[in-house]
């Protein structure tokens, strides 16, 4: 089989607007990222994805989409983005650009006409908008932030967003909606990118005239004995969209040069396999695992149905432990019982800062011996933790508001990271200013304070990927061992990695050295939630 660059890739997820600001205006740009781009060199990652950077009103961050085909003027212009191609080019990384193809910003032009147009028009058709019962919407469903997902236009009718009200769901019934995002793949394949991760990848195709679904639409889409799941997300018709999208993408050079990501929410394992058979995507996000309790058995259980469910239609599995959606690992394993998910504030419980950054290491670790690809959210490598005493008067996330204040929302994970240690900002912004306030604890996390210092988060980091490449972690087979009922262990090629959960140390086999542990370890006795990577002697 053709060892295609992704497969075992390790990709860094950028942040646009939290990652590097080079104008000075407190949002980070292309421009600043282009400058940084350095530093995912020497941390030795394959490729970068960057969230969205398209023109927005930014009502959700840049993913309410206005235009497809251009760049925001808070993050530059087009000559700026392929500058920034050029960067990553001249540097070796591939670079994948976010695309949002379940909904479009309430100002996109189509949008625009379909308010301006009749009930039934071909503008409306574009989007899916349905006759209400009554003065009740056409059916009950809530959105993912919160509330009602259907809002009334005047003339009467209503329009579905599953996510904020400034966020119309597209009819991908409608041929027209499919041969733009066609053409809009295109204009981005000729700009040189490298791939595309699909935002809502599960959700664009939806079974409207289900009246007995009486579940939320969110979290991860189940499904049922029968095979059904909820009726807005992972339908079947979808991968039909995603073959005609992959059968593009193989025109551009070698095929499987060019990559698709998808972002979807779905369980069981085979059901998320389905969008990475041979002719359809490439990746999809293991979410299950990123969700998964600190605990041995259900992350071996997790583990095991996903490499064999990925296995069976010939696709590698794409390990994630955190994004710019979901609480900062450092933060999410620093809690006493289920993960906390929805962001935390000041007055919620504390994770334990040491305890957090000490398991979110050994995760990293166990993560990036995994065969398969992974990825790694911005900061991620510093060890951040959650900024948890986040001021409400500051929340922009509409799950804030969306919820009734219930959500703290995302905020948390997406503050600008720092650079420098005694620099404005931490250096993010060369005037000091920032969107978001950085919480001081950062500082001592900035790369200016962990470069070079031997056990520092960023150097174990360095270390791991380097390693993992050496040793050809992401592409060797997996096979677990039993030493013990609280330790994960599990030979990946010829390296033996072993985390321990327990409270109790657990003893290296004999025979073997340890090449890289994710806290010092002292003889061949591994402490509680450390990892250690081994290999014989």
């Amino acid at each position: 089989m053709l060892m295609h660059w992704w497969r075992d890739a390790v990709i860094y997820q950028v942040y646009p607007r939290s990652f590097a600001d080079h104008d000075g205006d407190g949002y980070g740009d292309l421009a600043g990222i282009a400058a940084r781009l350095d530093h995912l060199v020497e941390l030795g990652v394959d490729a970068v994805w960057m969230s969205p950077f398209y023109t927005s009103p930014q009502a959700d961050a840049g993913y309410d989409v206005a235009d497809y085909r251009a760049v925001d003027p808070l993050f530059g212009t087009l000559d700026d983005f392929d500058k920034l191609a050029a960067r990553a080019r001249e540097l070796g990384l591939k670079l994948i650009v976010d695309l949002v193809p379940n909904h479009s910003s309430d100002r996109h032009a189509w949008f625009q006409a379909a308010l301006a147009a009749a009930p039934g028009s071909t503008e409306r058709a574009r989007y899916v908008f349905r006759d209400g019962v009554g003065d009740a919407p056409p059916n009950d469903w809530t959105s993912v932030f919160g509330g009602p997902a259907w809002t009334r236009v005047p003339d009467g009718q209503w329009y579905l967003h599953l996510f904020d009200t400034h966020q119309p769901d597209f009819n991908w019934d409608n041929p027209e909606v499919r041969e733009e995002f066609l053409d809009v793949l295109r204009f981005w394949l000729d700009r040189g990118v490298d791939g595309f991760r699909v935002d809502v990848a599960h959700g664009l195709v939806k079974r409207l005239d289900d009246a007995t679904w009486r579940g939320q639409s969110e979290g991860i889409a189940k499904a049922d004995p029968s095979g059904e799941g909820p009726p807005m997300w992972d339908q079947d018709a979808v991968h039909d969209i995603y073959r005609s999208w992959r059968a593009l993408l193989d025109t551009y050079g070698t095929p499987g040069d060019k990559i698709l990501v998808a972002e979807a929410w779905v369980a069981p394992p085979p059901r998320l396999a389905r969008y990475v058979r041979g002719d359809e995507m490439h990746q999809a996000f293991n979410f299950e695992y990123l969700l998964a309790p600190w605990e041995p058995d259900e992350l071996r259980r997790i583990i095991t149905e996903s490499l064999a469910a990925n296995g069976a239609v010939g696709a590698p599995t794409t390990w994630v432990l955190s994004n710019h959606d979901v609480v900062r690992t450092a933060s999410r394993l620093g809690v006493s019982g289920p993960p906390m998910l929805g962001g935390i504030g000041a007055d919620d419980p504390q994770p334990d800062p040491v305890l957090g950054l000490r398991r979110a290491r050994a995760a990293a670790l166990l993560m990036l011996a995994l065969p398969g690809s992974a990825y790694v959210y911005q900061g991620e490598e510093l060890g951040l933790p959650e900024h948890t005493t986040l001021l409400d008067t500051l929340r922009q996330d509409p799950t804030w508001e969306r919820s009734g204040h219930t959500s703290k929302g995302r905020d948390g994970c997406r503050v600008p990271i720092p650079w420098r240690a005694d620099a404005p900002a931490y250096g993010f912004s060369p005037t000091g200013a920032s969107w978001l306030p950085q919480p001081p604890i950062w500082a001592q996390l900035a790369p200016d304070r962990q470069r070079g210092v031997e056990g520092s988060t960023f150097e174990l980091f360095k270390a791991a990927l380097r390693l993992r490449r050496e040793f050809g972690l992401g592409s060797g087979e997996l096979r677990f061992l039993d030493l013990g009922p609280r330790v994960l262990a599990a030979e990946v090629g010829e390296t033996l990695v072993v985390t321990n959960f327990g409270v109790e140390r657990v003893e290296l086999p004999a025979g073997r050295r340890i090449v890289l542990a994710s806290e010092p370890v002292e003889g061949d006795t591994i402490p509680t939630d450390v990892t250690v990577w081994s290999r014989t002697t």
